[in-house]
């Protein structure tokens, strides 16, 4: 819904081509971040099971301006993407960690004809919310698919390819491509652009 509003207020390009959704996970499903709204520490600290961002990249005279969108953090809206890879992801003191992020990036245009939740992921075992719904409609793929979230947030570091597949893959692969902690502060900024 981000990304959607992104586009109509005009913040983003008419085709959502500057933006990207991200989703954080790993395989034990603990990923910590920092300046959270939900983190109940001065420093907003908090280990979610995955969470999501939309990063915006655009270029602009050989210059890139890289911003992160993030709804549930204290930081800035948007933050610049360097701000918050060094506030929020704070990259972990200790390497081979079990808490060490991935990052599912998806080119938006992609996204938004793929993606599908119908919201289970917010139901206890007797099917009561744990959290009340946003209250727009469930999302659902333009193939008719109502729920395929869990592909999305299932990662591991197997998925994690080179970098230079990974730019061009990332416009055209339904789910996107996985990068780890090293790779996330350098793959923005070399981009190719959707239309290179």
């Amino acid at each position: 819904m981000l990304c959607k509003e992104l586009i109509r207020t005009g913040v983003a390009d008419p085709a959502g081509t500057d933006l990207y959704v991200v989703f954080i996970s790993n395989e034990e499903k603990k990923v910590p971040l920092w300046h959270q709204k939900a983190g109940h520490s001065d420093n907003g600290f908090i280990c979610w099971d995955y969470h999501v961002i939309c990063i915006q990249s655009r270029r602009s005279k050989g210059e890139v301006l890289d911003f992160v969108w993030d709804l549930d953090s204290d930081l800035p809206f948007p933050s610049p993407f360097i701000q918050y890879v060094s506030d929020a992801i704070q990259p972990l003191s200790f390497s081979n960690s079990r808490y060490a992020r991935l990052f599912r990036v998806i080119h938006a245009p992609v996204f938004l004809r793929s993606f599908a939740s119908d919201r289970s992921h917010m139901k206890d075992p007797e099917g009561n919310w744990i959290q009340l719904p946003p209250k727009y409609e469930p999302v659902v793929a333009e193939d008719g698919t109502t729920n395929n979230l869990n592909e999305y947030i299932m990662m591991s570091v197997e998925d994690v390819a080179d970098v230079e597949s990974m730019a061009n893959d990332v416009y055209y692969n339904k789910h996107g491509v996985v990068l780890n902690e090293t790779i996330l502060p350098k793959f923005f900024a070399q981009l190719p652009g959707p239309d290179t």
